[in-house]
């Protein structure tokens, strides 16, 4: 090959693969099976309270083990598969939780059923953290903001449609239904990942960093089992601050292990970074947003305008319809491009909190308006959620793409745990104060309805949950609204900063002219510097 002819096969950049579409589609299918698993459990319950006995503590474990074990493997999973290869944790993730699901299928008691969920929570580290790290690896830049965009909406999807998939599965077939579903897509993408994906790893070989694994484990999990128990034991009990404490005392002794290590899992330097600290306050709002709302609304639907689970979850489908539609015909992604990353986050961010304002003000007492609301919100996380994973992966090199993708699935879990503790205990505290004499101190909405003796006490009693239902959601917006500024700000400097920076002329030194000229360059046998002559002409032409 010729030295021009080389030039501009290194400027074309590596061919595209050729099958990048159907692996896109592999894996948010797969994707899709991970997120289901963080709510569908939640329509299963009257039904594992009858067949397996299971007690709240049993329901509470069933539910957060999966979470639990998840989220305190994210960062774990994704150097994992930076050092040892992406298809290979990607395949042994499918497996983990193809395995997962059969047990809990057949699970006999609820013990067995806690442990199971533990066990594909192992699994959907992995394929939370390579999805994205492969979706990175075979998309060149002009078409991975759709890609992301795709991979995005699938999350969305996922959150939305849980409720609405477990309780069409189980008004057909028994509770196991809703794992058991699991086992043909991870046999179906397990051999596509297998034919179809190329292997990828970091190319450096750095060492396993088993100190910052077992810290970072310990921080996550313990940070997240104390947002998680918050709201049932009480911000201030000893259960909540001591789980917080230990979380974040390990989290600190995991960042300094990681300043001084020769080979860091996560390298904390990142941090310094404008783009990936805006990147990253902007994505734990935009979870924290997501998992709140997903929260408030399903109880908004049930418990204030009094739908089944089944026709709450068709209710809210509008809100995932509208992301997946605008990021599978690329317009999200279009939009990303003609707007910039940073226009893009704080309009989408702006756009989620006017749809939550407006499902709080305009829905409190018809769906007409809440379904306005939901299509706002949904074409804010079109726009937000894929613009901001973006952000984060571009902001690492691509071999820690695994260790990028473990960041970005952390803030979900964390700002999606958040975003239910905070606006819950808003919630709560609202519904408390505006109570009547008569139901005082419930706990719940049950609780007060069944302390109400009279119609006018009821009628209070819904009235104040309905209210504080309303605040918590119009306090979500403000939470998001500003992290759409914070971020776009951060994220707007540092554009602005590279754009200077380019536009910078660059001063030839002396031996540069002389080898833009064609003199020899020392090593090269007296051969003339074609390359530098090329670029030197490039730079008058422009």
């Amino acid at each position: 090959m010729s030295p021009v002819a080389s030039a501009a096969a290194t400027a074309e950049g590596p061919p595209r693969h050729a099958a990048r579409w159907i692996i896109l589609g592999v894996i948010c299918l797969a994707q899709l099976t991970v997120v289901l698993d963080n709510t569908v459990l939640n329509v299963a319950v009257p039904s594992l309270n009858k067949e397996l006995g299971a007690t709240t503590a049993d329901i509470q474990w069933m539910i957060n083990a999966y979470s639990l074990v998840q989220s305190g493997l994210l960062l774990t999973a994704g150097n994992a598969a930076d050092r040892y290869g992406r298809k290979k944790m990607l395949a042994a993730g499918l497996v983990l939780f193809g395995l997962g699901s059969v047990c809990a299928g057949f699970s006999q008691t609820a013990g067995q059923l806690i442990a199971a969920r533990a066990g594909m929570g192992i699994g959907g580290a992995l394929l939370l953290t390579t999805t994205l790290a492969v979706v990175v690896q075979i998309f060149d830049d002009e078409e991975r903001p759709k890609a992301i965009g795709i991979w995005g909406a699938v999350n969305s999807l996922g959150f939305a449609a849980g409720p609405l998939f477990g309780g069409t599965l189980l008004n057909h077939f028994w509770w196991g239904s809703i794992f058991l579903i699991n086992l043909p897509v991870a046999l179906l993408a397990l051999v596509a990942v297998v034919k179809l994906i190329p292997e990828s790893k970091n190319p450096s070989g750095d060492r396993p960093d088993l100190l910052g694994a077992l810290l970072s484990m310990i921080g996550m999990v313990a940070v997240v089992f104390a947002i998680i128990s918050g709201p049932d034991h009480g911000w201030l009990s000893g259960r909540v601050l001591g789980s917080a404490a230990l979380g974040i005392v390990a989290l600190a002794v995991f960042a300094r292990w990681e300043l001084h290590t020769p080979h860091p899992m996560l390298d904390m330097h990142f941090f310094r970074d404008r783009k990936f600290v805006g990147a990253v306050a902007g994505g734990i709002l935009v979870a924290f947003g997501m998992g709140g709302s997903m929260f408030l609304l399903t109880q908004h639907l049930q418990m204030v305008l009094g739908y089944a689970p089944l026709e709450a979850g068709l209710r809210i489908a509008p809100l995932a319809l509208t992301a997946l539609v605008l990021n599978f015909s690329g317009l999200a992604g279009r939009w990303m491009v003609k707007l910039g990353t940073p226009r893009t986050i704080a309009v989408g961010m702006t756009l989620l909190a006017a749809g939550l304002a407006a499902v709080s003000l305009l829905g409190s007492e018809t769906y007409g308006g809440m379904l306005a609301g939901l299509i706002v919100m949904g074409v804010g996380v079109a726009l937000s959620m894929p613009a901001m994973a973006n952000a984060i992966m571009s902001a690492i090199p691509p071999a820690k793409a695994g260790v990028g993708a473990g960041v970005n699935g952390t803030l979900m879990e964390c700002g999606q745990g958040l975003g239910v503790a905070v606006l819950g205990a808003v919630l709560n505290s609202r519904f408390a104060a505006l109570l009547p004499a008569v139901a005082a101190g419930a706990g719940s909405l049950p609780a007060a309805l069944a302390a109400a003796g009279t119609d006018a006490d009821r009628a209070a009693v819904r009235d104040a949950f309905a209210n504080g239902i309303q605040t918590s959601q119009l306090v979500g917006a403000a939470a998001v609204f500003a992290g759409g500024m914070v971020a776009g700000i951060l994220l707007g400097r540092v554009e602005r900063a590279e754009r200077a920076a380019a536009a910078q002329p660059v001063a030839p030194d002396a031996t540069a002219v002389t080898m833009a000229e064609g003199s020899a360059v020392p090593g090269t046998g007296g051969a003339p510097d074609v390359a530098g002559r090329a670029g030197r002409s490039r730079a008058e032409a422009e």
